[in-house]
């Protein structure tokens, strides 16, 4: 019996023997009668509640952990999990541990990490959030088939577009893919456009041609910064994706395939002719991309407001509210961190 219960019971015993209850003497000290009761019985001397088991049973051994990580290091089995390891064992008749127990061991031996040969799946970060708050400062690009006369070959049409205003500021066509092919496409768009060193930035995605040898030293040269997609998402490259629907969607895209490169060239050259100086897009409030490029949409859409203002002052009983809302986008945002502020708009095309 411990110290402390002796002294307790001694007190109890003082209390009652001076003529206290010896109820009311536990209720102080804290403890039941029954408790009391308990400890004054020879057979309960001594802490009768169960010690915690801090290790159990089934605990394997030393020697049986040695084995297993031994196992599970052994040149056949060094580049499997445990969830490979365990059938592969069984199949040849041997039982070691379960797999759950192979993970924990080779957890605390700070051996669970990718244990195969191969190179582990890389992590790909999404594409820095960019945005474009003028003409000539972010373009997309990319490259689309169009089919021609013989089964299984195709004209390459490379087409870059800026995506504030949407407009097409080059495309050229080809037989072949090659990164000196859009290389020379670059160049000539930065002469006619007037690009200075360190201006724009040009997303693409993953391509070979995007990711040349020859295309990424012009970029270096012309002081373009390239910015990339993920790989196998086309989510991270919507506007030029976009672009080509429209293209190829257009009523007048032809039903056969194109039977020479004059052609195909003559055919983009009028849809780009439409599309950046007739084409009202909806993403940009109705103006076409020329003139949103040439910032001429500001007062466009301003003449536009007038109109609306006026027409509510002549007749102000058929409007519930305001007037539509003419104000120019301000900002386009290619791969936001997160959804952009009411107002702004990210549709591509």
């Amino acid at each position: 019996m411990s110290d402390e219960r002796e002294q307790i019971i001694s007190l109890v015993s003082a209390a009652r023997d001076a003529g206290a209850r010896q109820s009311l003497a536990c209720d102080i000290i804290g403890i039941s009668a029954k408790t009391l009761q308990r400890w004054c019985q020879s057979e309960n001397e001594g802490d009768q509640r169960l010690d915690t088991q801090r290790e159990p049973a089934n605990k394997l051994t030393e020697l049986e952990r040695r084995r297993i990580l031994k196992v599970a290091n052994e040149p056949e089995y060094a580049h499997l999990s445990p969830a490979q390891m365990v059938p592969i064992l069984a199949d040849e008749g041997r039982y070691i541990a379960s797999e759950s127990t192979i993970y924990r061991i080779l957890k605390s031996e700070k051996q669970l990490a990718h244990r195969q040969k191969a190179k582990p799946v890389r992590q790909v970060k999404k594409p820095k959030a960019l945005t474009a708050t003028g003409p000539n400062q972010i373009y997309s690009w990319d490259i689309t088939y169009l089919p021609t006369a013989v089964k299984g070959v195709f004209f390459y049409l490379y087409l870059v577009m800026d995506i504030y205003s949407r407009k097409i500021v080059g495309w050229q066509i080809h037989e072949e893919e090659g990164s000196a092919l859009a290389a020379d496409l670059m160049i000539d768009i930065c002469r006619r456009e007037a690009i200075g060193r360190d201006q724009v930035t040009l997303h693409s995605d993953n391509g070979s041609p995007m990711k040349g040898a020859t295309m990424l030293a012009t970029l270096q040269q012309l002081g373009i910064m390239p910015s990339f997609s993920r790989p196998s998402v086309s989510d991270d490259n919507p506007y030029s994706e976009s672009l080509f629907r429209t293209l190829k969607y257009r009523p007048d895209y032809p039903d056969k395939p194109f039977f020479d490169l004059q052609s195909a060239r003559a055919w983009v050259e009028g849809f780009t002719e439409w599309y950046n100086n007739k084409h009202r897009h909806s993403a940009i409030k109705f103006v076409s991309p020329a003139q949103r490029h040439a910032g001429e949409d500001i007062q466009i859409l301003s003449a536009r407001h007038q109109v609306y203002v006026k027409a509510k002052s002549e007749n102000p009983l058929r409007w519930s509210g305001e007037t539509r809302n003419w104000n120019p986008i301000k900002e386009v945002h290619l791969n936001p961190e997160k959804q952009v502020a009411d107002g702004v708009t990210d549709r591509a095309a």
